[in-house]
């Protein structure tokens, strides 16, 4: 993995990769939201993963991980994953939250937990997906989903 963090003359194609996973563009440019990108042998993206803080630094929303379809199977989106959850851990965050309406078993195998969307956006309230959710009014929508960080950001006993 050849992981990279997102500079400006990234952004076109990350915005586009994640348009084409269907994922949420808000906020992408801002530096709070950090992002990393992964990019195959021809330098097209194949993965993104990232999060934003909440502003005590305890929270940390994952988003952004994707997997090109091509490069999907053999454990490629848990390396994304976990990269995002042990960098969200090594900022400080103790605790890792995300929205996903379709992808529960997998964030479930990573020690998540169902969680109450009202709770996400309570500590998670400056975010730029928090408020575009609520905004809009997906927030209602959504299904939330947490769990705590150790330092390596595995849960306990991992």
């Amino acid at each position: 993995m050849r992981t990279q963090v997102v500079t400006t003359e990234d952004q076109a194609e990350l915005k586009q990769f994640l348009e084409d996973a269907d994922l949420t563009l808000s906020g992408l440019d801002d530096p709070g939201v950090l992002v990393w990108i992964d990019r195959d042998d021809s330098g097209a993206v194949i993965g993104s993963t990232g999060f934003e803080l909440s502003a005590d630094r305890d929270h940390a929303l994952i988003r952004s991980v994707a997997v090109h379809p091509d490069a999907r199977g053999g454990g490629y989106g848990t390396v994304l994953a976990r990269f995002a959850l042990d960098e969200a851990a090594r900022q400080g965050a103790g605790s890792a939250w995300l929205f996903s309406r379709r992808s529960g078993p997998f964030w479930q195998r990573l020690g998540f937990e169902r969680a109450d969307r009202d709770a996400l956006a309570a500590v998670l309230p400056d975010t730029h997906q928090v408020r575009l959710f609520t905004k809009t009014g997906q927030l209602e929508r959504e299904v939330a989903w947490s769990r705590p960080l150790t330092p390596r950001g595995l849960p306990a006993g991992e």
